[in-house]
């Protein structure tokens, strides 16, 4: 039986997989689940410790060597920043709060980690490939912080495979995740009047349901093989299409025009987004999950279009209940 460690244990997926975990029936259940985040949770579960600590702070270490861990789920990282968030502290979080688990693993013989990487360190490039694999290389732009610290982590872990192969790495390079009450920049551009498209690209989406994710991850803490997995459903949505099953219309522009307004609208406070975003939407990184159902044993249960659909009427009935 595991001993299992989560960080992040509080956030989205975390959150979920404490619950799915905590819920097993004896004799499936891990011996030890610490549910490790920087805050104090809002409930507590039985069957599960709680470990407040900073992901960067010594102390993380010794949590680890306390209840003997021997398998860590990473989650912690810093996925859509709030106010007041900057680069330097996101570079820490996700870039040294990594290394700092990492080393706590090989000092306290840690049998494996799980790590939620991301389709973003491949990176968004005019020259990816249609459909990408995991033998391709991992670019993430430094323009984008999520991209480029994601790639930053995958080089680590590369490091880590070849200096200290008894960590066994389960690498999760997972796509857009949508589930009843995801929000992020993403879903912020569902929310929109009319979506916004750049003329000459289709800019198609992969998208994964969130209980697919806990289910791999699940897998993953105890019979799935070490490796590197896009994770995304079957398929690609373009921005088109999106938009077609949403019931709204696309505003295309040409490249030039969006990236100058941009430009000028995000120092007025006017858009979330910068002109970097522009890229962001024209070179969508697009995760072909073959190795996740061949060698990894994982089917999702729906494919992108499915899961866009699920996310959509999730959303059509909260906006109802909400009237």
């Amino acid at each position: 039986m595991s001993r299992v460690l989560i960080t992040g244990g509080g956030g989205y997926l975390g959150s979920q997989l404490v619950a799915r975990l905590a819920a097993l029936p004896d004799g499936q259940r891990p011996e030890v689940i610490v549910s490790h985040d920087i805050r104090e949770p809002k409930t507590r579960l039985l069957n599960v410790e709680y470990a407040v600590a900073d992901i960067r702070a010594d102390e993380r270490s010794d949590i680890i060597g306390k209840h003997r861990i021997d398998v860590v789920v990473h989650l912690a990282s810093i996925v859509t920043p709030g106010k007041g968030s900057n680069r330097a502290f996101e570079y820490d979080v996700d870039v040294n709060g990594t290394r700092n688990v990492l080393k706590a693993c090989v000092r306290h013989g840690v049998k494996r980690i799980v790590v939620s990487s991301s389709g973003a360190a491949y990176g968004y490039h005019a020259d990816n490939a249609p459909w990408l694999t995991e033998d391709m290389p991992v670019r993430g732009n430094e323009v984008f912080a999520y991209s480029h610290h994601k790639r930053i982590v995958e080089e680590m872990l590369a490091a880590y495979r070849k200096d200290h192969p008894a960590l066994e790495q389960v690498v999760l390079r997972i796509g857009t995740i949508l589930g009843p009450t995801v929000h992020n920049q993403i879903t912020d551009m569902f929310e929109k009047p009319r979506l916004l498209a750049i003329q000459g690209s289709d800019s198609p989406f992969v998208f994964i349901w969130d209980q697919d994710v806990v289910g791999i991850i699940l897998r993953a803490i105890e019979h799935g093989p070490a490796g590197i997995y896009n994770v995304a459903g079957d398929g690609a949505l373009t921005i088109h299409e999106i938009a077609q099953r949403l019931g709204k219309k696309t505003r295309r522009l040409p490249a030039w025009l969006l990236r100058g307004a941009l430009s000028i609208l995000k120092p007025l406070g006017l858009t979330q987004y910068g002109p970097e975003q522009l890229d962001f939407l024209r070179y969508r990184p697009v995760l072909l999950n073959t190795r996740l159902k061949t060698v990894f044993g994982y089917t999702p249960t729906y494919t992108s279009a499915e899961v866009f659909d699920l996310y959509r009427t999730a959303r059509e009935q909260q906006r109802a209940v909400a009237k």
